[in-house]
C-alpha cells in the first residue's frame, strides 16, 4: 500500500473517531519520519479543542489502527489542533470567522490584486465578501479602506485569520 492509500485510510478511520468524539477533523498528513512514518491529525470543533480532546481521539484512533493494522511498520501517532493560523478552506470555515480579520491570496488577479486584507463581512455558497483595509504598495495607496470586494472561494489559493 503507497502513502496516499494508507492516508486515505487512515482518514476514514479518522472520520469514524471523529463523529464518535464529537469533533471535526480537519486534516490527516502521513509522511515517513525518523523511525518509521509520521501520522498527524489535526482535530478541531467551534470553541476549540483541549488537550483532553487531542487524547481521546489519540486513543480511539490507535485502537482502530492496532486492531485494523494498516501501517506494517513502525509509526507515530500526533493528534492536535490545527492551531490560530488554520487556513480557511471552505465555507464553514469563512462562516465560523465572520467578522474576523483574514489574509487572502487568490489564484488569479480580482480588482488587479492577488493579495487582500480585510474583515469578513459576509458568505455565500461559494464567494466571500470582505471589507478592504487600506493597504499601501510602496508608499501608495492601492484599496479604499471600507470597499467592499466579492471572493469566489474556488479562486482563493490561501486564506488565514489576520494576526496583524
Amino acid at each position: 500500500m503507497n502513502i496516499r492509500e494508507l492516508k486515505e485510510l487512515i482518514t476514514n478511520y479518522a472520520r469514524e473517531v471523529s463523529e464518535q468524539e464529537g469533533v471535526e477533523l480537519f486534516e490527516v498528513e502521513v509522511y515517513p519520519g525518523g523511525k518509521g512514518l509520521m501520522v498527524r491529525v489535526f482535530i478541531d470543533r467551534e470553541n476549540g479543542v483541549t488537550i483532553k480532546d487531542c487524547e481521546n481521539f489519540s486513543r480511539a484512533l490507535e485502537a482502530i489502527l492496532d486492531v485494523e493494522d494498516p501501517i506494517k511498520s513502525s509509526y507515530t501517532l500526533e493528534v492536535s489542533s490545527p492551531g490560530i493560523d488554520r487556513p480557511l478552506r471552505e465555507k464553514k470555515d469563512f462562516l465560523r470567522n465572520l467578522g474576523r480579520q483574514v489574509k487572502i491570496t487568490t489564484k488569479e488577479k480580482i480588482a488587479d490584486k492577488t493579495f487582500f486584507i480585510g474583515k469578513i463581512v459576509d458568505v455565500g455558497d461559494d464567494w466571500v465578501r470582505i471589507q478592504i483595509d487600506e493597504q499601501t504598495t510602496k508608499g501608495q495607496k492601492r484599496k479604499e479602506k471600507g470597499e467592499m470586494l466579492f471572493i469566489p472561494i474556488e479562486k482563493i489559493l490561501k486564506a488565514q485569520i489576520f494576526l496583524g
